[in-house]
């Protein structure tokens, strides 16, 4: 196992790191997710108005991890009313990605009466392995074999790392959650450690690296530094994988936490400003749809219409017209007149006894970043 790194036991949290590399990068990142939250806390429904947005963070950290699934394949499924275990590859990746969401949904859920704990992180496992790869692999429990990261189907002795072992787990998990509940000089240097300390004990047989992006929003929540647990962070450690793969092995290779602290930083920065641009751009869309919606549509119902699209921007029509709680002739003709003037589409025409399927394209668009739709 010469080639192999090896967790760094002894070294966790760090002894010290140079805040003069950090201290420069504390004050931009800082102000960054401030201006961040300041949206968040801005926007009414943020759950309903950001839902796209949740949906493409699980569909990213879910790619990371090697599935294939995108947002339109992922709500397209959704909007079909599916209930069937997965019976295809894409279909066990886009329940992968619903997996993540409703993980998340509960943990959020959870930390209005817990702490960010194991107990949430146990629980939150179990849900992310439902019924999908990694269902046979212990959910809901810290592995009780060693595991190691390597090309597909090497031996322990060919891997590139190799995390802490099985019987040390449970210590190592405990001083992890101890130093998570500890004061820091600051909160974002001590969420990269958190971070990268979780990925490196790989406590899990699967699930681990969804896992730790999951954390990162909760952790920002619980100590106030976002108003909701709403921050999208993978877009970038997707498109910059192998680096973060890179950054994460330097910590137990070379104990570089610091450079591993710079890099997260950035991260942080770049995904807060990023976020606020798609933020700001659904809040200007729904802001600009209300008076229009009303002014097409002469209906009461408009805003409750607007709520409900951008809730579920891919829908079944007989969903919206059953359960979007306006009467069936007016919620009818809604859908025909948004059709008519194209703001909404038909991506699966109706037939038969089969309703068609419409999407939002300008909002999904927003969440993807470019015209996907």
């Amino acid at each position: 196992m010469s080639g192999s790194i090896r967790y760094h036991e002894g070294k966790f949290p760090p002894h010290e790191l140079d805040w003069v590399q950090l201290v420069p990068l504390i004050g931009p990142v800082n102000a960054a997710v401030a201006r961040y939250d300041g949206m968040l806390s801005a926007i009414p429904n943020a759950h309903v108005l950001l839902s796209p947005l949740f949906t493409q963070e699980a569909v990213l950290s879910s790619r990371i991890e090697g599935t294939q699934a995108t947002m339109g394949e992922v709500l397209e499924y959704e909007a079909k009313g599916s209930v069937e275990e997965p019976s295809s590859p894409k279909e066990a990746d886009i329940w992968e990605v619903l997996n993540y969401r409703k993980a998340m949904h509960h943990a959020t859920k959870q930390l209005k009466q817990l702490p960010l704990c194991q107990r949430i992180i146990f629980e939150c496992h179990k849900i992310l392995l439902s019924s999908v790869r990694g269902s046979g692999k212990s959910p809901g429990q810290y592995r009780k074999i060693p595991n190691w990261i390597g090309p597909k189907g090497c031996s322990i002795e060919d891997a590139r790392f190799v995390p802490i072992s099985a019987e040390k787990l449970p210590e190592a998990m405990s001083n992890w959650e101890k130093y998570m509940h500890s004061s820091s000089p600051d909160r974002l240097v001590q969420l990269a450690i958190i971070h990268a300390e979780f990925e490196a004990l790989h406590p899990f047989l699967d699930g681990n690296g969804r896992l730790g992006r999951m954390l990162i929003p909760l952790y920002l929540h619980q100590v106030g530094l976002i108003a909701q647990p709403m921050f999208y962070i993978s877009a970038y450690l997707e498109s910059h994988r192998d680096e973060y793969y890179d950054r994460l092995l330097t910590v137990s290779r070379d104990n570089d936490w610091s450079g591993w602290c710079v890099f997260f930083l950035n991260v942080i920065r770049i995904q807060a400003e990023e976020n606020l641009g798609k933020t700001q751009a659904i809040l200007d869309l729904y802001n600009r749809m209300k008076p229009g919606f009303a002014e097409l549509t002469h209906s009461q119902y408009a805003i409750h219409a607007l709520d409900w699209i951008f809730e579920q921007p891919i829908f079944k029509s007989s969903d919206f017209v059953r359960s979007a709680s306006i009467p069936k002739p007016t919620a009818k003709r809604i859908l025909n007149l948004l059709k008519t003037e194209g703001i909404l589409r038909e991506i699966q025409p109706g037939s038969g006894r089969q309703a068609a399927i419409i999407a939002y394209p300008e909002l999904l668009n927003i969440a993807e970043g470019y015209d996907a739709f």
